[in-house]
């Protein structure tokens, strides 16, 4: 880490974490990005799938599902830019907490955060517009089933997008690439390659699916991102997480991982 320091440690923050590609995400503290990350930068990943899932068509006040919110960071994102009403859904973070940094920023009125297990969701089906999930889907949706019960709660024609960790190609066998042993973890192996999220998400029979896409590059998004939080991060185990993280992805260089984001509009 020492190394990393010595690059980086006479930049501001701010610039360090501002994105030529990512205007928006540009105008939300530093500083409070670290401290309420969960992994990847959500904010960088969710308007990078915005345009896909055309959140600007949506009419202010359609009612948005984000899905494995973490800490509400997305949702918070979701009703400023897009002015839209959040259901922030999270299993790890407590309501309670997540209400605080809502009322912080001034939402109170216009995301409203639940607790909710990914496959036990407290809602009638045409509940909402469109469904969001960033660095979350992953854990659940590649259950084949998953998909069809989740659409139920989508108006009819709404869409449903997400951006997942993700492969290049798929690993054959039952081993992951040699460089990558030392950090593979056995949830790893839910991240796929565009290709089979379109295939996956096509069979369910339960959306039309309009975008399943790589991005190009993501893995450099990522690591710059690692490398900020090993440095800035209060907490020692974010900053041990990120650390490890920017490792491995240095070693790896996007030959293997980065991420895909999908789109899929109900039936």
């Amino acid at each position: 880490m020492s190394d990393i320091t010595s690059r980086t440690s006479n930049i501001p923050l701010a610039d360090r974490v501002s994105h030529p590609g990512y205007p928006r995400s540009n105008g939300y503290d530093a500083r409070w990005t670290v401290e309420n990350q969960m992994g990847p930068h959500a904010l960088w990943l969710l308007e990078w799938l915005a345009p896909a899932l055309g959140l600007d068509t949506l009419s202010p006040g359609s009612r948005v599902l984000d899905l494995g919110c973490g800490r509400a960071m997305t949702s918070i994102f979701l009703a400023k830019e897009y002015d839209v009403q959040v259901t922030a859904a999270d299993l790890w973070v407590k309501p309670g907490e997540n209400a605080g940094r809502i009322a912080e920023a001034g939402l109170a009125d216009r995301v409203l955060p639940v607790l909710a297990e990914a496959h036990d969701l407290p809602f009638g089906e045409h509940s909402f517009d469109a469904i969001v999930s960033v660095d979350a889907y992953h854990y659940f949706g590649t259950d084949d089933l998953y998909l069809p019960e989740l659409t139920r709660l989508l108006k009819p024609g709404g869409r449903i997008g997400v951006v997942v960790p993700a492969l290049r190609e798929e690993i054959d066998g039952v081993e992951p690439p040699e460089h990558l042993k030392p950090y593979w973890e056995p949830g790893f192996w839910s991240f796929h390659t565009a290709g089979w999220w379109r295939r996956h998400w096509t069979r369910s029979g339960a959306v039309e699916v309009e975008t399943a896409d790589w991005l190009e590059d993501g893995w450099r998004d990522w690591l710059r991102w690692c490398e900020v939080v090993a440095e800035e991060h209060t907490d020692e185990f974010h900053i041990r997480m990120a650390g490890q993280c920017a490792e491995m992805l240095r070693l790896d260089q996007g030959g293997t991982l980065g991420f895909v984001r999908v789109v899929g509009r109900r039936l």
